[in-house]
């Protein structure tokens, strides 16, 4: 935690302090931004107030008097309701506006962690209470270089271990073997653990009908097929084993077969020139000086799908912050689920992944794009056409 640049941040978008909150560890965010843990995990609530200006300080129960000891600044006690509540006022004095990991409407629910009574007791001293999602993005959503390098990494493991779950299906297809999606899903997590990679659920191993359905997994007792003449859709997510790691996420497609049926060939082209589209868009805006946001982005793949027929089979936004967990809490390309005006800083990282999703096949295209100081950077390999598994 530094606590200067984040004052900094607070005065230059005219916040008086972020207040953090927690109760029983409800809220990561809370410490990975402070950037501490707890000897023990907390069983009472706790305040801690960064200021605009001066020295930040905190509230905690006579029960855990301990818990913010690793934290700059002057701590107070209370232990009973209603000593919390003047503690808490104590705490905010001097302030008008504060930040607090809230999202009006919950139109962000990734920073919307802080429950209503808190921010109505907080709001009855007088305050008004911002989001604090732009100040999450500055200091937690983006990346150190080594995450960078880390992320890298774990993508050239995961782009090998997608290229060889391919060809295992192809094998078995040309043995005249059986295939099924739960088999090559098996094989892609036992690849990970071989590769020291680690991901929290996953992969989607998905083929015609089934890849229609965005979040669809495979289940040992009902697992279809792959066989000849199929449409085959893997969505794959890992990062290294390591502290701090951040995720690699992708989505590639492919037929099962030397010609693709020209149905399918369209869609994934139409899919394809919208990822590049969104892309394009924000290499545009970046070397022209102009900041962009999440929902800007969305609209430019969006309004391509939409344009050629397609729009209505577009289900989800475009693209979602990537960190160390695979849906990150930086900005997301999206304005159809939310509307996100966070804006593309350096340094953060996010998927953009448009879709067709048609009754008997969908077609995802997926990859990573990293904001460096240099513009934006798509951090793998990027599919151009459907993959033949022959």
């Amino acid at each position: 935690m530094n606590v200067a640049e984040i004052q900094r941040a607070l005065g230059e978008q005219q916040l008086d302090g972020w207040l953090f909150f927690d109760h029983h560890a409800r809220d990561p965010l809370a410490y990975r931004v402070l950037g501490f843990e707890p000897d023990a995990a907390p069983t009472r609530r706790w305040y801690y107030l960064i200021p605009a200006k001066g020295e930040p300080r905190g509230l905690v129960h006579k029960v855990e008097p301990f818990v913010l000891d690793a934290l700059p600044g002057a701590k107070i006690t209370y232990s009973s309701w209603a000593r919390q509540r003047e503690g808490l006022a104590t705490l905010l004095s001097g302030c008008r506006k504060i930040a607090m990991q809230y999202s009006p409407g919950c139109a962000i629910p990734y920073v919307s962690l802080v429950d209503a009574g808190t921010i109505e007791m907080v709001r009855a001293l007088g305050l008004e209470v911002a989001s604090s999602a732009n100040l999450v993005q500055l200091f937690e959503a983006r990346w150190s270089a080594e995450q960078f390098q880390m992320h890298l990494a774990a993508g050239r493991m995961v782009d090998s271990i997608r290229r060889a779950a391919f060809g295992r299906i192809a094998d078995r297809l040309r043995a005249g073997g059986r295939v099924d999606e739960f088999e090559i899903k098996q094989f892609i997590l036992e690849s990970f653990d071989r590769a020291g990679l680690e991901t929290d659920h996953g992969p989607i191993v998905a083929v015609n009908a089934n890849c229609s359905n965005p979040h669809y997994e495979p289940g040992s007792s009902d697992s279809s097929a792959i066989e000849a003449g199929d449409w085959v859709l893997l969505d794959m997510w890992a990062k290294l084993r390591k502290p701090h790691a951040v995720y690699y996420d992708i989505t590639w497609t492919g037929y099962c077969g030397s010609d693709v049926p020209a149905t399918m060939r369209q869609v994934f082209d139409i899919v394809a020139g919208a990822r590049d589209a969104a892309i394009s868009s924000i290499r545009h805006a970046f070397d022209s000086g102009r900041a962009l946001e999440g929902w800007e982005v969305d609209d430019v793949a969006r309004g391509f799908i939409t344009e050629r027929g397609y729009g209505d089979f577009f289900i989800h936004r475009t693209g979602h912050s990537i960190g160390a967990d695979v849906h990150g809490a930086g900005v997301n390309i999206d304005n159809l689920e939310t509307h996100d005006e966070r804006t593309l800083i350096p340094g953060v990282c996010f998927s953009i992944e448009p879709g067709i999703y048609l009754p008997a096949f969908g077609v995802r295209s997926e990859v990573n794009v990293f904001m460096g100081q240099d513009g934006p950077q798509v951090t793998g390999e990027k599919q151009t056409a459907p993959v033949l598994i022959v």
